[in-house]
């Protein structure tokens, strides 16, 4: 019995916890996070954007009308040329005001010509997704 209310225990505490962190919007592309981050989820957005091999992923992290992060997600990209896209590429939005980022230039990182145009499809429509759909 001490161990079923053990468990019971831990899993209302996890539940707590995940709660805490989780969503605060049912949209499977852009949520809300409890301390108003948007995150805008670029997977179902862009399934017809392609860089070398496949899609290009990634999570637009907003707050306050700015870009904090862009993070790539798992794809099939050449991990030795999309690194350089990670590396080069990703916080060339970090810190710029939505309305700023989504009329940015960004160039390409040279040999990874691809999926560096794929990224930028996919920040672009994310943000485009933010500016439309944020309460």
């Amino acid at each position: 019995m001490r161990k079923f209310l053990t468990c019971g225990l831990m899993a209302l505490m996890l539940t707590a916890s995940m709660n805490a962190t989780a969503k605060v919007s049912n949209d499977e592309v852009m949520t809300r996070q409890t301390d108003g981050t948007y995150v805008v989820n670029t997977t179902t957005l862009c399934v017809d954007v392609q860089g070398y091999r496949s899609t290009t992923p990634l999570k637009v992290y907003i707050k306050n009308g700015k870009v904090l992060k862009v993070e790539a997600l798992r794809n099939q990209e050449t991990p030795k040329y999309f690194s350089r896209v990670k590396q080069g590429l990703l916080e060339k939005w970090n810190g710029k005001k939505v309305q700023k980022a989504e009329k940015m230039q960004v160039d390409a990182i040279t040999g990874a010509t691809m999926s560096s145009e794929a990224v930028k499809k996919n920040v672009q429509a994310a943000l485009k997704y933010y500016q439309k759909h944020r309460k």
